[in-house]
């Protein structure tokens, strides 16, 4: 790997995170499949020899408990998704060069391979652990089977992940008043052996790496509080049918090993007894452990299928190749301390860079799958709208690593204004003026200035794939057909022609240039329609096998009719599809509350409990509850917290002081929106820090949608809730 700019004389690989293959596709978790196609469709263009790929993630209690739901096997219900997938992606133009899966034979294989030489460089220890177990179900709880509360932040949290607050990895084992999703009971803490692997031997290099890591700022700064804090091992074993088995012998136990940080909390398996005796059987290896090998094992199966000569898989990933991961800024975390130390474990090349993408939202609110609160990738293309519409908004709205809203409104307002406004105004204009008076290109050269301005769009390109930024990409070519209506708009051909034909074969032959230099040049953004835009100017061959420098090629002498690429998106059309997500969210919430009084019925007559929580049966007394000191406080001001996926740093007033607050509700509220409103904060309850801020009580919210308590009168701030 090298740090030199782009193009580079050793070849690249980009991936793209996994999808689990668990459920449908929308739009918003298209944006990084976009932008990692967008990115490696530019580094292309500028001569750098590239792989794309990615695969879907098989493994993990995600797939095994939607599978379990669905009544299916789950390797059936995962393979059923991985060809969705592969099947969606292309008709957004996302072409992986290779597009594999988690659970193939390859994976699989070389999943045990890492494993092995880890375990063989010292790197992987036993120990036993106290794990979350189902008495009435006689099952341990991997991941997702258990939910409770996060030891970091007091947040709700599963498993694995603290994803309604501080958005913390949790090892199994570390999750506080656990209880089971499979029946709804409190879980036990039962002693299993498991696997870890001594990430904190890696605490020296994974500190040198992300000095060295390029990508977003995200990514670089964010690993920061694990790698410079305690960096604890990482247990890489489940309990599990579903998944990888965890490969040969097992290790020696910590004690008989040198070296090694404190365990982490723990994972789950099966044991010979059921009580958890300790002896370790029937391992699988955690998700994230071979989700990333699927880079190294997507890598590998394209370059078995084009041969070696052409793109040498080992060559990026043992020597000396550029690495980059195009992710979801959720996953931070596994991409920049656990896979780099896992690559270093085995002598493998580390990533040059890792762009993380920020979040998407729906009209202010977060997308709700089980509202059915999305625009579906596969609706979307139902709709009729091309699909280069929804790329260039996904990749040029907002900074790659910011969150980005969409709504119907704004999508046709960045349609309107700037693809067809801008791009397809210039284009159209120009085509048409040059075939109607010139049959085509005419005879004459470009102009300096045109030309100067083509080579300055490139360089913008190049400067694009070299800050990571997908929008700079995306923005060249517009900037570049914003200078072009500008110069068509300025020099007048139409006042040109029978007076002046020279001048005006001089304005039109730089429009053409500038034409051509839009199909190139918009080709890793807008892939149908640079190739459309191509067939129009009678180009041979594909506009996605030039380089970015046949932006300057002189274009050919004639061509046909030129017709629109773009159309505009009418009022009430937008005014259609919101009627339609309202009354499809309506509908699904109308089936959530039969579904939720149906289940109560169930309950009444067979005593059972409902989708609720059940009460907790220890009861505590009046002085207790007296013990909290419950507020009345109004939201002064709300700013989101940088590189966090769910925190918002709140002021709050309580009437007899300002309180700074770390709420974990950035994707379910409009922080704009939070200054003034009224909550209940626990006031007394100690004080701690998160992502650097200090959070001085906590805010009370209801359900998984973090309703926030409040009062039914004008209570003032400070006034005690009793």
């Amino acid at each position: 790997m090298s740090h030199e700019e782009f193009p580079t004389e050793t070849p690249a690989v980009v991936t793209c995170g996994l999808p689990y293959a668990n459920g449908d596709l929308h739009i918003g978790h298209l944006r990084t499949y976009v932008g990692g196609d967008v990115y490696s469709r530019a580094l292309e263009s500028l001569g750098q020899r590239t792989a794309f790929v990615s695969g879907s993630d098989m493994h993990g209690t995600p797939v095994a408990v939607n599978a379990e739901r669905e009544g299916m096997d789950p390797e059936e219900f995962a393979l059923a998704w991985h060809e969705q997938y592969e099947e969606t992606f292309p008709r957004f133009g996302v072409e992986f060069d290779n597009y594999g899966h988690t659970h193939d034979a390859t994976n699989t294989e070389l999943t045990q391979e890492f494993v092995r030489t880890l375990e063989s460089n010292g790197h992987v220890y036993e120990k036993e652990i106290m794990v979350a177990y189902d008495p009435e179900a006689d099952q341990s709880l991997p991941d997702r089977y258990v939910e409770g509360t996060c030891p970091y932040c007091g947040a709700k949290a599963r498993g694995d992940e603290c994803d309604e607050g501080c958005g913390r990895h949790l090892e199994p084992g570390e999750i506080e008043d656990p209880r089971s999703t499979v029946t709804g009971n409190p879980a036990e803490y039962r002693e299993q052996t498991h696997k870890f692997f001594r990430v904190s031997e890696f605490k020296e290099y994974l500190s040198g790496f992300l000095d060295r890591l390029e990508g977003t700022s995200n990514a670089r700064n964010q690993p920061r509080e694990w790698v410079e804090g305690e960096l604890r091992d990482w247990c890489i074993t489940r309990d599990m049918d579903w998944g990888i088995d965890y490969p040969g012998e097992s290790v020696a136990p910590e004690e008989q090993r040198d070296g090694g940080g404190e365990a982490a909390g723990a994972t789950e398996e099966h044991t010979s007894d059921g009580e958890g005796s300790g002896e370790a059987t029937d391992l699988v290896l955690y998700v994230w452990v071979d989700a990333p090998i699927e880079y190294v094992s997507s890598t590998k199966q394209y370059s078995e299928r084009v041969g070696s000569d052409e793109y040498g898989w080992a060559g990026v990933w043992q020597d000396d190749g550029e690495i980059v991961h195009v992710i979801g800024r959720d996953i931070i975390q596994h991409h920049t301390v656990f896979w780099p130390a896992m690559l270093r474990g085995v002598d493998y090349n580390e990533p040059r860079a890792v762009m993380a993408s920020g979040f998407m939202t729906l009209d202010g609110n977060g997308f709700s799958t089980s509202r059915n609160r999305a625009v579906w990738a596969r609706e979307y293309l139902d709709e009729g709208f091309h699909p280069d519409l929804l790329r260039y908004y996904l990749a040029t709205n907002g900074g790659f690593q910011q969150d980005v809203d969409f709504s119907w409104e704004k999508f046709r307002d960045r349609v309107n204004n700037e693809l067809v406004g801008t791009v397809g105004n210039f284009l159209y204009r120009s085509l048409l003026f040059a075939h109607r008076n010139f049959d085509g290109t005419p005879d004459a050269s470009v102009s300096d200035e045109v030309e100067s301005r083509i080579e300055e769009a490139i360089d913008d390109l190049a400067a694009g794939v070299n800050d990571y930024s997908v929008r700079a990409v995306g923005n060249a070519t517009v900037d570049l057909a914003r200078f072009g209506n500008e110069y068509i708009q300025r020099e007048e051909p139409w006042n040109l022609v029978g007076e002046d034909e020279e001048a005006a074969a001089q304005v039109i032959r730089d429009c053409v240039q500038l034409a051509k230099a839009v199909a190139v040049l918009f080709e890793p953004v807008a892939p149908g329609k640079s190739e459309a835009l191509w067939d129009q100017l009678g180009e041979d061959g594909s506009v996605h096998d030039v380089p970015a420098e046949a932006a300057l090629e002189a274009p050919p002498r004639e061509f046909d009719h030129p017709e629109e690429l773009y159309e505009k998106v009418e009022e009430e059309r937008v005014e259609e599809l919101n009627e339609k997500l309202e009354a499809r969210v309506a509908e699904a919430a109308e089936a959530a509350e039969a579904e939720s009084e149906s289940d109560e019925a169930d309950a009444d007559e067979e005593g059972d409990v409902s989708e609720l929580e059940p009460v907790v049966d220890e009861r505590i007394s009046f002085e207790q509850f007296q013990d909290l000191d419950l507020r009345v406080g109004e939201i002064t001001s709300a700013e989101p917290i940088e590189d966090s996926d769910k925190l918002v740093k709140l002021e709050v007033d309580i009437g007899v002081e300002t309180r700074g607050i770390v709420a974990g509700i950035k994707q379910l509220h409009d922080v704009d929106e939070l200054p003034g409103t009224k909550v209940v904060i626990v006031a007394n309850l100690e004080k701690a820090e998160l992502f650097g801020e200090e959070s001085n009580g906590m805010v009370l919210a209801a359900g998984e949608e973090a309703d926030l308590l409040t009062t039914h009168g004008d209570s003032e701030p400070g006034t005690r809730v009793r």
